[in-house]
């Protein structure tokens, strides 16, 4: 637990939270700031900054719950489809240190969250080049 975190302050009942989920290892609850209705948190109980440091074992914990919860909300609010989104360092987006998982309902044409994929796809020298960078 990290005495700073409020998402370890939400699983030790200092901050209360409209919980969805919870389990042995794993909590969810409503983002206080959704995107859309029904816009749920899935979080370790314990405490880690990004997924990488996540041991596989609670990742594994983690998803399963993010699918229960997905379900959950597929079913009872009767959506079209949700993203899952999961952001990690402050580049990409992640706001509170805690590993964290962003179950986001949509419906048709809502617009909520976009995707700016481009038009015109990597040439075969740029894939390479990246793929040899990982792979080094």
């Amino acid at each position: 637990m990290s005495e700073d975190c409020i998402f370890c302050k939400i699983v030790n009942g200092q901050i209360p939270s409209k919980k969805v989920f919870e389990n042995d290892t794993n909590i969810a609850f409503l983002d206080i700031r959704p995107i859309s209705t029904g816009h749920t948190v899935v979080i370790p109980k314990k405490h880690y900054s990004t997924i990488e440091k996540l041991p596989d074992e609670e990742v594994g914990n983690l998803f399963k719950a993010v699918k229960r919860v997905a379900l959950l909300l597929h079913e009872k609010l009767e959506i079209d489809g949700y993203n899952i989104v999961q952001n990690n360092y402050k580049a990409a987006g992640q706001v509170v240190e805690h590993s964290h998982v962003h179950i986001i309902p949509r419906n048709k044409g809502d617009r909520k969250i976009e995707l700016n994929v481009p038009k015109e796809g990597a040439s075969e020298e740029q894939l390479d080049q990246v793929l040899e960078k990982i792979m080094a």
